[in-house]
């Protein structure tokens, strides 16, 4: 039976079995029998880490500790409103708060405390419901997720390819809608993280999004 701990790019935490490429943190969201209580959260840091760091061996639900979360790829986990981890993905999270800080047109590097508020407050609301907000396609940059049709998809090079835990499928074979002029949809990237992808910010995304070629905004493993 696999363990509560796989995130869409809602945020929500389901049961799966599939792994991903990242793993991520909320605090200690488990219980006896390793499973989860009511809270989805226990802080504002919500990081999005690297599998495997220095050959350390994790338990993914100690007791008391902390409850491993798991993403399909960094643009999943950007979606459900975590940041790169400061210690695991040292270069990531400097190439992060240097796209941050161009984005806001800071004087300084954000803290990480600074950007976990910002990210708290654009992430839900106070009935724990995933925040969400319109805008047009044209202004998006590629890595961000979307919803379209009622589902999640990865936004790239101006076609969604919808998303699932095992990787992304092909977009639409009929003509993009969004070919036929301006059109919106709904964001599920918080706009925080949507314009540090704008400034430069570059998502690892799954290699299942990738078959026609790898547009210059994002990056691929596995």
């Amino acid at each position: 039976m696999p363990l509560q701990n796989r995130v869409t790019p809602t945020g929500e935490i389901v049961a799966d079995d599939s792994r991903g490429l990242m793993m991520g943190n909320r605090g200690c969201l488990h219980g006896r029998g390793r499973s989860l209580g009511v809270s989805r959260w226990r802080s504002k840091l919500w990081i999005c880490c690297l599998l495997e760091f220095n050959g350390v061996q994790r338990d993914p639900m100690p007791p008391g500790r902390w409850t491993a979360l798991f993403f399909l790829d960094e643009a999943t986990a950007l979606s459900a409103g975590h940041r790169p981890c400061g210690y695991c993905r040292r270069p990531d999270y400097l190439a992060f708060t240097q796209a941050w800080r161009a984005a806001r047109q800071l004087p300084r590097h954000p803290l990480a405390a600074e950007m976990d508020a910002a990210l708290h407050a654009e992430r839900t609301d106070r009935s724990r419901r995933k925040l969400s907000y319109r805008a047009h396609v044209a202004d998006l940059p590629d890595g961000v997720m979307v919803r379209l049709g009622g589902e999640p998809g990865l936004l790239l090079g101006g076609q969604v390819h919808p998303w699932s835990f095992r990787g992304y499928g092909a977009p639409p074979a009929s003509p993009s809608p969004f070919t036929a002029g301006p059109m919106e949809v709904e964001v599920l990237t918080p706009p925080s993280i949507v314009a540090a992808i704008t400034a430069g910010y570059r998502p690892l995304v799954h290699h299942t999004a990738l078959a026609g070629g790898r547009p210059p905004g994002v990056r691929s493993q596995g």
